[in-house]
């Protein structure tokens, strides 16, 4: 208890100092509780993953979340987040230590990268699980998963099994390679399918006791360095490749600028490869003696990932969109996130019921992704706020397709709605008039009920801001072509249901007096549609808009 009220006391002390624009506005026990419970999340991932071979999470949702954490951290200085790699460990020491890779999305610091280099290469920065292989006399005696970089476990039973890994080298030579084992897949485009969650696979299945031929067979080997080998990047894959290690040479490409490093990028994220790739690597030819290598990232070797298939949004807040009928679609305002070079500020969440299931709230971490490469599409929920916020939720028996007339509390938006579906093509096709006409109208407290325009005159718009001579002008005209405007478009303007192949009725006291079974008749009309329309047309504030109508000089009213 007194460690955690010191650690309330000290984050109180440096909040004031953190005034980055992306920082959370929170007081420092809540912005100790998030991080702690973010932490929590990532730690159980990382167990999962590392211990089990089982991914919890997309792996990229799964870095953007841990960029989360260190970003929190940092607002609040908040200190290190543990490494995610401390559970990894086995009992296998690494005879050279796997280096990490800083990882920069950013072009400007690529470039930045490059400027003070020569002699670079690039190359897929393959999405598999790292390992390294041992070679004596030329033949295999060890496989060690990466582990924590310095100690892993042993996977040379598996290694054995697996056609990809030569059981013995073309030479008999003493020999430490490190590379990527990698889920085969045939033609994968990574731009179209993302990455499938194969490096996933992968780790699931070297982390079994057994390995059926199969599953063997789908492993493949990306040999990415041998820290030992030749002094230059290019003779160290092809004596590889001559030692029968093949594969890397045709995936390694020679750089002299940024945008040689920018056309192989995209080449090889639009194009077909026989494995999913989360970006590429940039190496530097040479590099320091092995011996000298450590569990960090190298200043000789930087990745450069892909474009987010699967972004990590914050919820901001959540608004309930009524339609014209009372469909309620739950939208959440989010933090700006960037999906395929797009901006993306808001999704849907569909439906009520899913929002409901989902219980989605303002703080909470959602995963966002494009449908057909447009659409913004809510996947899930990542992680959940520790403080969850109270909302106000519509009830959905409030709402139906005869509710909400007038602007009166709860039911803007459903109003607005009405009046959008009025003036829109399906409408009445009213010119120059959108939804943003008609909310600067009810903001004014010119809009009382649906069809309280038709009344408007010119002074009265006139005394609104934003209403200038042309526009208003342009407006009356418009609200004055509704009245010319044929009957039946003024039922579908007021919200009809839809008929199908059944014949209308020229004026309105002749559809008014059909009764169930008479709707039914016509053609194309079952039950319940029938039932639909004998309401609209019983119903008081459809009867109310008719005589408003009908005073007005509307043909068939």
């Amino acid at each position: 208890m007194l460690l955690r009220l010191f650690s309330i006391f000290f984050l109180t002390l440096v909040c004031s100092i953190s005034n980055a624009a992306d920082c959370p506005d929170w007081p420092p026990a809540r912005a100790l509780n998030e991080i702690t419970a973010l932490q929590k999340q990532i730690d159980l991932w990382d167990d999962s993953y590392h211990r089990h071979g089982r991914s919890l999470i997309a792996d990229e949702l799964y870095d953007q979340s841990r960029a989360q954490l260190t970003e929190w951290r940092k607002c609040f200085n908040a200190g290190q987040a543990p490494e995610p790699l401390r559970t990894a460990g086995g009992k296998i020491p690494h005879p050279i230590a796997h280096t990490g890779l800083e990882k920069l999305r950013d072009a400007h610091a690529v470039e930045a990268w490059l400027s003070d280099r020569k002699d670079i290469w690039i190359q897929p920065k393959v999405d598999g699980v790292a390992v390294t292989l041992i070679y004596r006399n030329g033949v295999l005696h060890q496989a060690i998963s990466r582990g924590d970089g310095l100690h892993g476990q042993d996977w040379t039973a598996s290694a054995r099994l697996i056609p990809a890994i030569p059981r013995q080298l073309a030479q008999p030579v003493d020999l430490l390679v490190q590379g990527e084992l990698y889920w085969r897949l045939i033609d994968h485009v990574q731009a179209k399918a993302g990455s499938l969650n194969a490096r996933s696979t992968v780790a699931g299945l070297m982390a079994r006791k057994e390995l059926a031929p199969e599953q063997a067979a789908g492993i493949g080997l990306f040999a990415w360095d041998w820290p030992q080998g030749p002094a230059s990047l290019p003779a160290r894959i092809e004596a590889l490749d001559e030692l029968g290690l093949p594969g890397t040479v045709p995936y390694s490409q020679p750089i002299q600028t940024f945008a040689d490093a920018e056309r192989w990028r995209d080449r090889w994220y639009r194009s077909p490869l026989p494995f999913a790739s989360d970006g590429v690597v940039l190496r530097q030819s040479r590099r320091p003696s092995a011996e000298r290598w450590q569990v960090k990232t190298p200043y000789w070797a930087i990745a450069w990932k892909y474009p987010f298939a699967q972004a990590l949004a914050e919820v901001r807040k959540v608004e309930f969109k009524i339609g014209r009928t009372g469909r309620i679609t739950p939208v959440l305002e989010l933090k700006p996130v960037t999906l395929d070079d797009r901006q993306i500020k808001r999704v849907s969440v569909s439906s009520l019921r899913r929002w409901e299931e989902l219980d989605i709230r303002p703080g909470d971490q959602v995963s966002i992704s494009l449908a057909g490469l447009t659409i913004p599409r809510l996947d899930g929920v990542v992680l959940r706020a520790d403080e969850r916020a109270e909302l106000n939720i519509p009830l959905a028996a409030d709402f139906h397709p005869l509710s909400c007339w007038q602007p009166t509390p709860g039911c803007e938006s459903q109003f607005l709605a009405r009046l959008a579906w009025l003036s829109g093509k399906q409408g009445l096709a009213l010119t120059h008039v959108g939804p943003g006409t008609w909310e600067k109208l009810l903001e004014t407290g010119r809009l009382n009920g649906l069809l309280d325009w038709l009344t408007l005159d010119a002074q009265e718009l006139a005394n609104i801001d934003g209403f200038g001579e042309r526009s208003t002008t342009r407006l009356l005209n418009s609200f004055n072509s509704a009245r010319q405007r044929p009957f039946a478009r003024w039922l579908k303007a007021l919200g009809l249901p839809p008929i199908g192949q059944a014949q209308l009725a020229d004026s309105w006291q002749a559809l008014a007096q059909r009764n169930t079974e008479q709707w039914q008749a016509e053609a194309g009309i079952g039950p319940g549609r029938a039932a639909q329309l004998s309401a609209f047309f019983r119903d008081p504030q459809v009867l109310a808009l008719s005589d408003t109508l009908r005073a007005a000089g509307i043909d068939g009213f």
